[in-house]
């Protein structure tokens, strides 16, 4: 299915520069366009392929068309924010392909007398739904999803196949969860005597404002007492673990394999790249970005970009590094009273 240009640029805005009237069929990258796709230009360091591209229409902004335009011979939408109207445009084309969920209930399915269902929504092969749950419309819950008691479900969410969203468990309108997610496990909570663990009852939820989206496999664990929360617009990659009473503000970002530790407290526009690691009862500001693989193991009160980690080297240097480091405090020691010492000799020799 293929769409006009000019309807394209009136759905999404910018400026269209060139034939209104081309048709295009979705988007393809730089290098692998031809003329039935738009591409776009997000890294300026990509302009030549920019200008090489055999795409009907380029997305760029306006900094980099003053540059391409005199060698790129199709259209060009100029904007702002390329790489965001690549994500627009590519949500409306996906949407022209999109398979339609079937309204109802599927005859395997087994939900409780109890629970409120619309009429608009769509269960499918499989699922459980238990006493007390509220799936609101528009809802699209996929095979072998578990739906626990008492939880609600806000309008036009969708559940991939089998998703666990386990008792007292809310998200907000919109909300994506990925296959394998689990929303509500109990949380890591014992306490030791005598050697021998005693379980600490997990008896908060999971609350999920609006517009949340979280990865396959990723576990997001029920609070001890109060609620663990995700605010609106908070996205998590696949395999990310969230402990219990973790608070994370509207639209931070984490990517795959990041691990947070319980009573984390987490604000507003943070980005974690993957494998990142938060310890435990931290305090990390609105605006803080944690690169890959870093480990915080301190409260952050002041936006930033923060790394912690040791660069790669081969073993070998790496071990001999790591034994200046844990010397370091020693050799400190000895470079003072070094210093001292000279200071001395200068002393007795003016």
């Amino acid at each position: 299915m293929s769409t006009r240009l000019g309807e394209l640029v009136e759905r999404l805005g910018g400026r269209l520069i060139g034939d209104a009237d081309i048709q295009v069929v979705g988007i393809a990258p730089l290098n692998d366009a031809d003329a039935s796709h738009i591409t776009f230009l997000s890294n300026p360091k990509f302009r030549g392929q920019a200008a090489q591209t055999h795409a009907a229409a380029l997305i760029l902004s306006a900094a980099d068309d003053e540059i391409v335009a005199a060698d790129y011979q199709g259209a060009r939408i100029v904007t702002a924010n390329p790489y965001a109207y690549f994500a627009r445009a590519a949500q409306y084309f996906a949407s022209l392909h999109a398979h339609v969920a079937p309204v109802g209930i599927h005859p395997s399915a087994a939900v409780d007398p109890s629970a409120q269902v619309a009429a608009s929504a769509s269960i499918g092969p499989f699922v459980t739904v238990e006493a007390g749950a509220v799936i609101e419309a528009g809802c699209v819950v996929d095979a072998g999803c578990f739906i626990g008691r008492d939880t609600h479900l806000g309008a036009n969410t969708h559940f991939y196949p089998r998703v666990s969203f386990l008792a007292g468990c809310r998200i907000g309108a919109r909300g994506i969860i990925h296959s394998g997610a689990v929303i509500g496990a109990d949380g890591f909570g014992f306490a030791n005597e005598g050697g021998a663990w005693i379980k600490i009852p997990q008896t908060g939820a999971v609350r999920i404002g609006d517009d949340v989206e979280i990865g396959a496999n990723t576990s997001i664990d029920r609070g001890a007492l109060a609620d663990t929360v995700l605010e609106d617009g908070v996205k998590l990659d696949n395999q990310i673990q969230i402990g219990h009473n973790c608070h994370i503000g509207a639209h931070t970002a984490m990517a795959g394999c990041v691990g947070v530790a319980g009573s984390a407290i987490i604000g507003k526009y943070c980005t974690f790249g993957g494998a990142a690691m938060v310890l435990g009862h931290l305090t990390i500001a609105d605006h803080v970005h944690i690169s890959s693989g870093s480990m915080v193991s301190r409260s952050i009160r002041e936006p930033g970009q923060y790394t912690g980690f040791y660069p790669l080297a081969k073993n070998a240097e790496w071990e001999k590094s790591a034994v200046i480091v844990r010397n370091l405090a020693t050799m400190r020691e000895k470079i003072r009273e070094l210093e001292k010492t000279i200071k001395s000799l200068d002393d007795k020799t003016e």
